[in-house]
């Protein structure tokens, strides 16, 4: 389906040399088989095989190195962002637009709970990073060859790429579709796959987790320390007295459950430094189209 409903375009404008790249990500289908055969009757078609699946952001990062030609589209195999706007897209980068990015109207068949807590998260992103983060947008868009470049430059390996679209910079432009329904099978993005997904996305643009554990150490110091000048002074004039057992008990949990919370933040900035030491390729590849037999 993705593979006739992009020739139909690619067909319409035959002024273009076109290039459509997959990435295979670790497949265990007849995913790899099903492109061979359209690359033996269509020269357009290349592919990109990694070892295993190492996940959508570094299979990205395989399509920004291996794309060729002046601009490359990011385009997902379930149909839910239209071909069709393709032709847009190619017209506003003709007029020195470098990235025109497709800012969904609504999202489909999605559930209300998690839509809310999608526009919840990038409101939260907003609000404690430095640059603007797009609400609404995915990874469909045009990227001229100079956003592809500087994307290359970043082989970080705790990637968020809707990020690093806006970090990069450029001149962009907005285009507003209606998101379909997927053509077939499910999503495999689970609640704890989007989780870790908005974990990554603020860890990896914002310090403000860390700034508000220390905002927080902050208050429940200084009200510590209101507590401590209340019972002294209060001992000194009244007597001391063997009571209010539930009220230290329940100061107890709370200082633990805030230490706890900030050594947790801590601990996700200091393993994501450390899977950064390591220096590992962000994917692995098993075969690209383009090598000899």
């Amino acid at each position: 389906m993705l593979y006739a409903e992009t020739r139909k375009v690619m067909d319409s404008m035959p002024g273009y040399a076109w290039e459509l790249l997959f990435i295979n990500d670790g497949s265990d289908d007849r995913t790899l088989e099903v492109i061979q055969e359209l690359r033996k009757s269509d020269g357009r078609v290349c592919f990109v095989d990694l070892s295993r699946n190492f996940g959508k952001e570094n299979a990205m990062l395989a399509g920004f190195d291996y794309v060729t030609g002046d601009c490359a589209i990011i385009l997902d195999a379930d149909l839910q962002d239209p071909p069709e706007l393709i032709p847009e897209m190619i017209g506003y980068w003709e007029e020195g637009y470098e990235d025109v990015y497709a800012k969904r109207k609504n999202r489909g068949r999605e559930s209300w709970v998690r839509r809310r807590l999608s526009l919840f998260y990038y409101s939260v992103l907003q609000k404690s990073s430095r640059f603007e983060v797009l609400k609404n947008v995915g990874d469909f868009r045009l990227l001229d060859r100079k956003c592809l470049e500087a994307l290359r430059l970043l082989r970080e390996t705790e990637r968020y790429t809707k990020g690093l679209y806006c970090w990069i910079g450029f001149k962009k432009k907005e285009i507003v579709f209606d998101r379909s329904d997927r053509v077939a099978g499910k999503s495999n993005w689970s609640y704890r796959n989007l989780f870790d997904l908005g974990i990554d996305g603020l860890m990896s643009f914002s310090s403000s987790p860390l700034r508000y554990s220390a905002f927080l150490g902050f208050v429940i110091a200084v009200g510590a320390l209101i507590l401590l000048v209340y019972y002294i002074s209060k001992a000194l004039i009244m007597g001391d007295e063997v009571q209010g057992f539930p009220t230290l008990i329940s100061v107890i949990l709370f200082l633990g459950g805030a230490q706890l919370l900030s050594i947790g933040i801590l601990g996700e900035y200091i393993s994501r430094i450390f899977n950064e030491t390591k220096h590992r390729p962000p994917y692995i590849v098993r075969k690209y189209s383009e090598d000899k037999e």
